[in-house]
């Protein structure tokens, strides 16, 4: 960005520095689908390097990255570990927009289904488990780590260990009800995972969960399902960003 006192130099390739303000990555949203519709690009054409798009719009990585993966979970694009940003589609920035903003109200609503249904589920499957359940979230827990260690976000893994938990609760009634916001769970998952730092924090929570339920603990395995879940609502989509 220009030295204090000068006026701000025109990015190149067609995109501006934009201007601070709350929600900051709203701002970047649109330039971004603007640009490529700008730019012809459509599904399969790669957006530049992450670090190019912030040096360009003049924000931080952070609220660059903020901005990808809401465009990420409205299915603008698909960020691709050691691939790149990949458009699968180029809607109008007005709807990319107004999809966030249902988006947040959205998120409270799934952040209060989940504390309401997984706790539960979580003390059940502590005096419920099986050991092909056990087995089962074992082996998430090491799909999720492997990802991790090799620099994934552990999406998969992530998934696949909530879905262990919820079949050794052996709840169908449950089950049932997860699967039903099962697509809006897995946003907020995205999101919570692109965070730095939050994969191995969220894996960490995931094994004191595992660990409960081994143990057949039913009140530990409640508070570690709550503490995990308070951990990965965090999400910037809830919250105002500072550039």
């Amino acid at each position: 960005m220009s030295a204090p006192g000068e006026p701000e130099a025109s990015a190149p390739g067609g995109l501006q520095p934009l201007r601070r303000s709350p929600r900051l990555y709203e701002q970047v949203v649109q330039q971004l689908v603007s640009w490529a519709d700008e730019s012809g690009l459509g599904p399969g054409d790669r957006l530049p390097a992450e670090r190019d798009l912030a040096v360009r719009l003049g924000v931080s990585r952070a609220t660059l990255a903020q901005a990808l993966v809401a465009l990420e979970v409205t299915g603008v694009v698909s960020v691709r570990h050691g691939d790149g940003t990949v458009l699968l589609a180029a809607p109008r920035s007005e709807a990319v927009l107004a999809a966030l903003r249902a988006r947040r109200h959205d998120l409270g609503d799934v952040i209060e289904a989940r504390q309401a249904l997984e706790v539960r589920l979580a003390a059940l499957a502590a005096r419920r488990r099986t050991e092909a359940d056990l087995a089962e979230i074992d082996a998430a827990l090491d799909a999720m780590a492997e990802d991790v260690r090799s620099g994934g976000r552990g999406v998969g893994g992530d998934e696949r260990f909530h879905a262990a938990v919820t079949a050794a609760g052996h709840a169908p009634l449950l089950g049932r009800l997860m699967a039903e916001i099962a697509d809006l769970v897995r946003e907020s998952r995205i999101e919570s995972l692109s965070q730095a730092g939050r994969p191995a924090r969220s894996l960490a929570g995931h094994r004191a969960i595992a660990e409960a339920i081994r143990a057949g603990d039913a009140p530990a395995a409640a508070a570690a399902m709550t503490a995990h879940i308070e951990l990965v609502s965090d999400v910037p989509l809830l919250a105002d960003d500072d550039g």
